[in-house]
């Protein structure tokens, strides 16, 4: 039965930000001569592993509310930028766009059942639509639209 992962997105404020700060991260880890993927570290390994790895999505809360979601392609032992261990939860390049569901913070990541989460709208592009970022932003946070 798949299982999907939950997470704040903390430092983002819209989807468009989480995009382009993952495209310049793997413009870095190509500059740099390692493999570019996302890969979100993490202090706490899942133990339904095989569940997430199943069809699983991270889904990010981004101000308060899921917006958005990739899938999880593999999730592995892997190393801080100072040596600590950790785990590295990589993750498909596809962003995800999700009927916005509001949840209150926490911290680290949690489990997110199948049945709880919410369904996908489409695929996030570069310019995504004809209306500005500002407005589709106040749009959102005055819950008049979804994405």
């Amino acid at each position: 039965m798949t299982l999907h992962l939950i997470k704040l997105c903390v430092g983002v404020d819209t989807v468009q930000e989480l995009k382009d700060w993952q495209t310049e991260r793997l413009k870095r880890l190509k500059r740099a001569g390692k493999t570019p993927e996302h890969c979100h570290r993490t202090l706490q390994t899942p133990r339904r592993r095989g569940e997430v790895l199943d069809g699983g999505s991270l889904y990010w809360v981004i101000r308060g509310v899921i917006l958005v979601r990739q899938r999880i392609i593999d999730i592995r032992p892997d190393l801080k930028e100072d040596g600590t261990a950790c785990c590295g939860i990589v993750l498909d390049p596809v962003l995800v766009a999700t009927r916005a569901q509001a949840r209150r913070a926490f911290q680290g990541w949690r489990y997110l059942p199948a049945a709880d989460a919410p369904p996908d709208l489409r695929v996030v592009e570069d310019d995504d639509g004809e209306m500005p970022q500002a407005m589709r932003a106040d749009l959102r946070e005055l819950r008049l639209i979804d994405f």
